[in-house]
């Protein structure tokens, strides 16, 4: 009896792995399968739906936040980029008054010197003219004191020369007539 079984056993062995090769043989890929087509394509719609909400629900508001801090930060870099420009531009205008005022201020001490330098060397001028003049007349003064000392020194020694030579030649000198005759060579 035991060797009945085991010879029913071995068929049942051989006829179930012929069974199963021979079915394998006619099923082929499962995913090729038509008989499987509507459970995988259940399976493809529920997976979709769960990646989709998964994506919608979760990830895009992340990319999404992400963005717009991105899009803020960008814009708020431009704001401040110009607020920075128009700061540099005032700056450069203030810088560019002030360096005109400077030189307007420059200018304007230079002319207050050059006026200041030119009162100087006109009082200085007016006061060398001033000593000049005095010190002019002081000698044409001195000077005319000398023509009169000199002119009387003249009367004085042609008067006694005119008496000597009117006394060397024999005559008698009249002090009145030497005097006249003095006076008219003098006056021309």
């Amino acid at each position: 009896m035991a060797t009945e079984t085991e010879s029913h056993g071995d068929e049942a062995a051989h006829g179930g792995a012929d069974a199963a090769h021979g079915g394998a043989e006619a099923v082929g890929m499962p995913q090729l399968d038509f008989a499987t087509f509507p459970n995988q394509i259940f399976w493809l719609v529920v997976t979709l739906v769960v990646i989709y909400l998964i994506l919608s629900r979760v990830a895009l508001p992340r990319i999404a936040a992400v963005l717009a801090e991105r899009q803020g930060a960008i814009t708020n870099d431009i704001a401040a980029a110009e607020d920075l420009k128009l700061k540099a531009e005032e700056a450069e205008a203030a810088y560019n008054q002030a360096l005109a005022d400077a030189r307007a201020e420059a200018q304007k001490i230079i002319a207050e010197a050059k006026a200041e330098m030119q009162a100087e060397l006109d009082a200085a001028t007016a006061k060398a003219d001033a000593e000049i003049a005095a010190k002019a007349a002081e000698s044409e003064k001195a000077i005319a004191e000398i023509r009169a000392g000199a002119m009387q020194s003249v009367e004085e020694v042609a008067k006694a020369t005119a008496a000597e030579i009117v006394a060397a030649m024999g005559g008698k000198s009249d002090a009145k007539a030497i005097d006249a005759a003095i006076a008219a060579q003098l006056k021309g």
